[in-house]
């Protein structure tokens, strides 16, 4: 059994919260529909500054994403990187998602920024770079849900570029047998996601809108990013491409 500690860094809207309950929840649904049965989870809440009193329990720790920016001076987001960069000393094992992907980027020195090419939202196709993991897609290639306007812009030093595409170069990376992080969302379905671009459609545009709506019925790698997760944390590293 594996201990997990999930730091969930938003919440949801009202009036979706009663059907997703949180992100946190999203992902305790996702581990067990991808083999984890037997894993057991403690949320703590990163925006009222609720965190264990000890991450030395854990055998990996969640890091959920979140409308913030990663580089903001929210005082709750420096005391998260403060946490985070305390956790990569530790080597504790870390899953990172879209605002977590970013900041633990920026923990480790990464530039971390406004995407050049604007938002990324609907279904998202990438490029996937190496075949040494459980779960990797046997035709390179992978598709997650997508909600960002931020992005890792270069890849963290000591890090293997896992996914890229045109949009979002460093779409996924890890660090040895310590990060696994991904922009997307695996946790994410279709519903909710054409609920978050509905509350954005005046923002996104209605070319971008539409796009990303229609793009919901080609499906997506959510549960084989949680298995090859779910194997990342069990133990199985990331070797570097050939």
């Amino acid at each position: 059994m594996k201990k997990i500690c999930i730091l969930e860094n938003d919440d949801l809207a009202p009036e979706i919260t009663p059907v997703y309950k949180g992100y946190a929840a999203m992902f305790v649904r996702l581990f067990q529909d991808a083999g984890a049965a037997d894993w057991q989870f403690d949320v703590f809440y990163t925006p009222a500054q609720q965190y264990p009193a000890s991450f030395d329990a854990y055998d990996a720790v969640v890091l959920t994403g979140s409308k913030a920016d990663s580089f903001s001076d929210e005082p709750w987001v420096v005391e998260l990187r403060r946490r985070v960069s305390g956790l990569l000393d530790q080597k504790k094992k870390l899953l990172g998602i879209c605002f977590g992907h970013q900041l633990i980027a920026l923990c480790m020195g990464a530039k971390v920024g406004r995407a050049p090419q604007g938002w990324g939202v609907g279904r998202m196709a990438y490029a996937w770079q190496i075949d040494s993991m459980p779960s990797a897609p046997d035709n390179k290639q992978m598709a997650l849900l997508v909600s960002h306007q931020d992005q890792v812009l270069e890849l963290p030093r000591d890090a293997t570029l896992l996914a890229s595409n045109a949009h979002c170069p460093v779409a996924a990376y890890a660090v040895g047998e310590q990060v696994f992080c991904v922009q997307g969302h695996p946790e994410f379905v279709e519903d909710y996601s054409a609920f978050l671009m509905g509350k954005r459609r005046e923002r996104l545009g209605e070319e971008l809108y539409t796009r990303g709506v229609d793009s919901l019925q080609q499906g997506h790698d959510g549960l084989d990013v949680a298995r090859m997760m779910i194997a990342f944390v069990e133990g199985d590293s990331v070797r570097r491409a050939a």
